[in-house]
């Protein structure tokens, strides 16, 4: 057997998501180098790994056996690796975060000059819903979460970020009775919302509601991205986060439209268990927090302040 630890992780990285796509994505490779390197990996292997069905590949029980003992041998190597940062007076070890799938728009920013500080440190983050989000919180699966509104059910520690502002969106070349307010026809448009269970769809409830709307179109898919490129097509309205549609309103393909109640805020939050127990790498992001926080807000995100 000469595999290598590169072909440990690709293998175990395929393992975990079934998929070449998502594992390049993930590693940062093309995909051509992941299946050379998953080849040269099964090669040294009388027994399959992996079995193809249709275009989905599937874990044989001989590869889940060997998946585990991958993930054991590289959490030996990443343990040799953080003693030794240690030894040297750097900071070592890991970071784990979940976000709700818009706070991919904002954490990065508050990570990115901490990272580049600390080399040691490496970075789990899985960016998911928002229930995924607070199981994992619940579970103590992870050191920070970022969310937008709070869970009600947990006990939380977190520090105020960045306002989450929603306004109303509609296609740059929406149509609509421009005889009458706009905000007399909401209720005669197509409304666009998020799956059960998201921060944003929460808000846009509440306000449909406080509004008193009888909504009798109604669009509900599953992810941030999909809404806005619903909105585009013209396929009707929704109350969107401003921060992941920046780009779409620079180029004219979103317009905000203005009326009474709208745009209402959150919050975002860094989140983490009361009374959590934090290790030399969890407490040093929450003390670069506290003091580097502003100063991120002020340089990353001038444009958004404006609104």
């Amino acid at each position: 057997m000469h595999y290598t630890l590169n072909q440990l992780q690709v293998f175990l990285k395929v393992a975990q998501t079934q998929s070449v796509t998502k594992t390049a994505e993930a590693l940062h490779l093309t995909q051509p180098a992941i299946s050379i390197q998953l080849k040269n990996f099964q090669d040294q292997f009388d027994i399959p790994l992996t079995e193809v069905v249709g275009r989905k590949i599937y874990i044989t029980e001989f590869g889940k056996e060997i998946a585990k003992a991958a993930e054991e041998i590289i959490n030996q190597v990443n343990a040799i690796n953080q003693k030794t940062l240690q030894y040297k007076g750097q900071l070592a070890g890991r970071l784990k975060i979940t976000i709700v799938s818009t706070a991919k728009y904002v954490m990065p920013y508050f990570l990115s000059d901490f990272l580049k500080r600390n080399p040691g440190i490496e970075l789990l983050m899985d960016v998911t819903n928002k229930l995924r989000v607070i199981d994992s919180l619940a579970d103590n699966e992870v050191d920070f979460s970022m969310v937008s509104i709070l869970p009600d059910k947990l006990q939380l520690e977190h520090i105020d970020l960045l306002p989450n502002k929603l306004f109303l969106v509609g296609s740059a070349k929406a149509s609509f009775d421009e005889s009458r307010p706009l905000s007399e026809q909401l209720d005669e448009l197509n409304w666009i919302y998020r799956e059960k269970g998201s921060g944003t769809r929460q808000m846009m409830e509440a306000f449909v509601e406080q509004n008193h709307w009888a909504i009798a179109k109604k669009l509900e898919l599953t992810s941030n991205e999909a809404v806005k490129q619903a909105v585009i097509a013209g396929l009707g309205f929704s109350i969107m986060p401003l921060i992941g549609i920046k780009n779409e309103l620079n180029n004219g393909d979103l317009k905000i439209y203005l009326i009474e109640g709208l745009p209402q805020s959150t919050m975002w939050q860094l989140v983490w268990m009361k009374g959590k127990n934090h290790s030399p790498v969890t407490a040093a992001f929450l003390d670069y927090i506290k003091k580097e926080a502003q100063s991120i807000i002020q340089q990353k995100f001038e444009w958004y302040l404006k609104y």
